[in-house]
């Protein structure tokens, strides 16, 4: 038989889906980062009423202009005076991720990534010929990078560094001082930040804290339409950065990738921008009642320590049962009838953490959690 590119051969199924594909029907699941809400209603008729009217072909590979001026328009509050110059749409936010690895990452060089972390990250890197280099955000931390870490790791091959603010999995973000600081180190080595920002309109008593407005060009932020219009099926996302010379070569990766966006998927967007924009916030009402919820009963359970985490909506406490990794704590909550995730899918440093994704009713995460906490019960006997 033929062999296999290299590429391919050199990354793995993410531990996410593993668990996920284990699970039965009469599951309570914790597992995929899914909001269980709907798209807003004004944009689902919105793309009713686009592809009647013949908006079903392609489009420029930067996207709709209106659509990239609104999104511009939106982070004026971090950045005045942005165009649609400054933005290219994407099918979602892992089409952007990989769309800027390929434009930043030659074979060889190296990319600072964020541990625990969002699956794709790594594999994105290693996909480009390039070597994923994972700092360790830790729970002593509060999951937040330490500088001197981060100058342990860097050297002249590495080219860009990621940060993830909210974070999937841990739900951390930054105060304006860290973000400081992490702009600072990034400045002294002069290398590109790739800021993931696709949950900064779900966060919980403090403002979001961007990398967009600090003056530094060498930034590109990746953001997604999944988290904020709950748009996850849709798969439309956007690159964003005041750099114009780094956006024409996004745009032109992008038409190799995938030519353009959708094209009457463009028009709903922008009418959930101007009908539904304060779709984000509503939600945010409803996952800091959950986040509440599940952190209050977690941290109720003996062995079990959890941070409240002011974005995104995810939990990754510190779970102790003797004897046990926590694939194998994972692995007997799914036979209790709770899927999570263990905290060794998004790294190693993530071993002895479950993440739990309140992506479900409060009456479920209570049911849940009733399940969770006999299981670790019966673990500890």
């Amino acid at each position: 038989m033929a062999g296999f590119a290299d590429r391919a051969t050199a990354i793995q199924p993410t531990g996410v889906r593993k668990m996920f594909d284990m699970a039965g029907d009469d599951i309570i699941s914790f597992g995929l980062g899914e909001p269980d809400f709907q798209p807003p209603e004004v944009a689902i008729e919105a793309m009713a009423k686009a592809m009647r009217a013949g908006h079903n072909k392609y489009t420029t590979t930067a996207g709709l202009p209106a659509l990239r001026q609104k999104i511009a328009e939106s982070w004026a509050p971090y950045q005045p005076g942005l165009s649609a110059d400054n933005v290219c749409m994407t099918m979602s936010g892992t089409n952007a991720l990989l769309n800027c690895f390929m434009t930043l990452v030659n074979p060889g060089k190296n990319v600072l990534l964020p541990e625990p972390y969002f699956p794709l990250y790594g594999p994105d890197v290693t996909l480009c010929g390039g070597e994923p280099r994972f700092y360790p955000c830790l729970f002593e931390n509060e999951f937040i990078p330490q500088i001197e870490t981060l100058e342990a790791m860097v050297d002249d091959d590495t080219v860009a560094i990621l940060y993830n603010f909210p974070s999937n999995p841990t739900g951390a973000t930054l105060d304006t001082q860290q973000r400081d600081e992490l702009l600072a180190f990034a400045r002294r080595h002069d290398l590109w930040i790739v800021s993931d920002e696709v949950y900064d309109r779900i966060v919980y008593d403090c403002d979001h804290v961007s990398f967009l407005g600090t003056g530094y060009e060498n930034l590109i932020l990746i953001n997604s339409f999944s988290k904020t219009f709950a748009m996850t099926g849709w798969r439309i996302g956007y690159l964003l950065s005041t750099n114009l010379a780094v956006m024409q070569e996004l745009i032109k990766v992008q038409y190799y990738i995938t030519a353009c966006s959708n094209d009457a998927m463009q028009y709903a967007v922008l009418e959930a921008f101007v009908g539904a924009d304060d779709y984000p916030e509503q939600m945010a009402v409803e996952f800091k009642a959950r986040r509440d919820l599940i952190c209050s009963r977690l941290n109720a359970m003996p062995g079990v320590s959890c941070h409240v985490p002011r974005g995104a909506f995810y939990v990754f406490p510190k779970v102790e049962v003797p004897g046990l990794n926590s694939e194998e704590v994972a692995l007997e909550l799914l036979k209790g009838g709770v899927l999570c995730s263990p905290g060794t899918a998004f790294g190693g440093s993530g071993e002895g953490h479950l993440r739990f994704a309140y992506t479900i009713s409060r009456e479920d995460i209570s049911a849940g959690m009733d399940k969770v906490a006999a299981t670790l019960s019966g673990l500890r006997k």
